[in-house]
């Protein structure tokens, strides 16, 4: 089994995001392998700030045994008005493993307690089949927005039923 298929041996923990992982949350989306190539313009340069925490719901995911600091294998960013999953990102190294389902299947637990019924995302093109698989629905495509995007980009609903 290739690393990218392994399932993960050691549980994740997810927590809120603090000021303090910013750094590193900014060098997962620069280094993702998805932005590389014809992608890269739209991640270079991008900055996960301590102020872009504070604002939005940003959870982390880390090993178990990484809790106090340790190695960021994931995150996801929900802003709830509009309610939209403005990032979500998972290492490359730890691609495969069952991360970005975790923190999807986070995602809506947090949208639900915060009384959302659907959440909008703006995918990645290479990420398309990844949401169809997490649950979302496919509801339109945006527009390039050159320079800043050069692209259009599938757009996908997360519907949150109620408990």
């Amino acid at each position: 089994m290739s690393p990218r298929t392994a399932p993960m041996r050691r549980p994740i923990t997810i927590r809120r995001a603090v000021a303090g992982d910013a750094k590193r949350l900014t060098r997962l989306v620069r280094g993702s392998g998805a932005y590389q190539g014809e992608y890269a313009s739209a991640v270079a340069g991008y900055r996960v700030g301590p102020d872009y925490i504070e604002a939005h719901r940003a959870f982390v995911a880390v090993g178990a045994d990484e809790q106090a600091g340790g190695r960021v294998l994931g995150f996801y960013s929900l802003v709830l008005d509009p309610p939209e999953l403005d990032l979500l990102f998972v290492a490359d190294e730890a691609q495969g493993r069952g991360i970005g389902r975790q923190l999807v299947a986070h995602m809506r637990s947090e949208a639900r307690a915060a009384g959302l019924d659907r959440v909008m995302v703006v995918s990645h093109r290479p990420a398309e089949d990844f949401y169809h698989r997490v649950g979302a629905v496919r509801t339109g495509t945006v527009l390039a927005n050159p320079p800043a995007v050069l692209w259009d980009r599938p757009e996908f609903e997360f519907r949150i039923p109620s408990e």
